[in-house]
């Protein structure tokens, strides 16, 4: 029997979302083309370079340079490897808030870094004077998240940058899922705003690409020569990714995307979700559940246990944090009738939980 893909009409928790149609479509078309092999598929190769002309202008970047990845966490990787690369120790560390994502735990295993994990400050964002007093002569790169998994917060980017500089380390940027959001708010968080030296961008999140999709640049293009192995059975001489064969689809559903929604698409997605993610706010506020402040469109609150797995039994795909909030990303797929419908069954639940249990007796 053929399984159908789940539908997104109950999924509240995920950071990925619907293609666009245009994503969609050329997603297919570019299915078996291969940007890993430049020299034999020249013409998604050419996409690649225009893909990383769009994010590079998205995440305020001159000089494009880049590739597309799997996604964040390959992403993430190799800004790691690069950094450990070019890092003047035998011992290499990587300082990293604890709001940063779990691909750089599989990176410091992976890369043999010792990982340096300092605490938040009461707003869910990288406390500088843990960082400043977690780096040392052997800090390889310092980590800032532009948009967290758990919150949304985004870090103080430039501070991060400057305490990393400050030791001749590097400064990496997770904007993985934050990247198609922030560039329509106030907060510094990219190429333009600090001297950050790589960063992990991702279209198949709110940019709207097929999934896998991710985004990795970097400021200067020789970065990605600490990442080059020989590939002489290729026409191409040398390989900077870290999969190797990739699909097209991720690079040319990436294009279509941009190319369609950049920028005002994106800047009208943010609007709604971000409207979306207050009026989610506000009802469980009022119905006396504490809720962190939606910076970005990321809505997470304290409802108990035993309601949250109420509402995953009637079939809503959602997820907590760490410390077992709710947590609910209000995607593009994600709109105001579906986030009535949730509130409409937690106060069934709660109607139901509250009723006494009598008996006959």
């Amino acid at each position: 029997m053929q399984i159908e893909p789940q539908a997104f009409d109950r999924v509240l928790s995920s950071m990925c979302t619907e293609p666009h149609p245009a994503a969609r479509d050329a997603a297919e078309r570019f299915l078996a083309t291969n940007p890993g092999d430049p020299g034999t598929y020249p013409n998604v190769a050419a996409l690649e370079d225009d893909a990383i002309a769009l994010l590079s202008e998205i995440a305020g970047l001159d000089d494009p340079a880049g590739y597309i990845t799997s996604g964040g966490t390959e992403a993430n990787i190799q800004a790691v490897r690069i950094a450990r690369e070019r890092a003047d120790s035998r011992t290499p560390n990587v300082v990293m808030p604890e709001s940063g994502h779990f691909s750089f735990q599989k990176a410091a295993d992976l890369l043999g870094v010792d990982l340096r994990i300092i605490p938040t400050d009461d707003r869910q964002r990288a406390d500088l004077s843990a960082v400043r007093a977690a780096v040392d002569d052997d800090t390889a790169l310092v980590i800032g998240v532009a948009g967290t998994t758990e919150y949304g917060r985004v870090d103080p980017i430039p501070d991060l940058a400057e305490i990393a500089h400050s030791v001749d380390a590097m400064c990496h940027v997770d904007a993985a899922w934050g990247g198609f959001v922030l560039p329509f708010t106030d907060y510094e968080w990219n190429f333009a705003h600090a001297a950050i030296d790589t960063m992990a961008i991702d279209p198949h999140k709110m940019g709207q690409a097929a999934v896998p999709a991710g985004g990795l640049l970097v400021r200067d293009s020789a970065l990605l020569d600490e990442l080059a192995v020989d590939t002489p059975y290729l026409e191409s001489t040398s390989q900077a990714t870290l999969t190797g064969t990739r699909s097209g689809a991720g690079v040319a559903s990436a294009v279509a995307a941009m190319e369609e929604l950049w920028p005002g698409g994106y800047r009208r997605q943010y609007a709604r979700s971000k409207n979306n993610a207050e009026w989610l706010a506000d009802a469980l506020e009022k119905r006396g559940y504490e809720v962190a402040d939606p910076t970005l469109p990321l809505v997470a609150a304290d409802v108990p246990r035993s309601t949250f797995d109420a509402l995953r039994a009637e079939g809503w795909r959602i997820s907590r944090t760490a410390t077992g909030e709710l947590r609910v990303v209000c995607m593009p797929h994600v709109t105001r009738e579906m986030l009535a419908s949730f509130i409409g069954d937690l106060d069934r639940l709660e109607v139901r939980a509250s009723v006494p249990i009598t008996s006959d007796d």
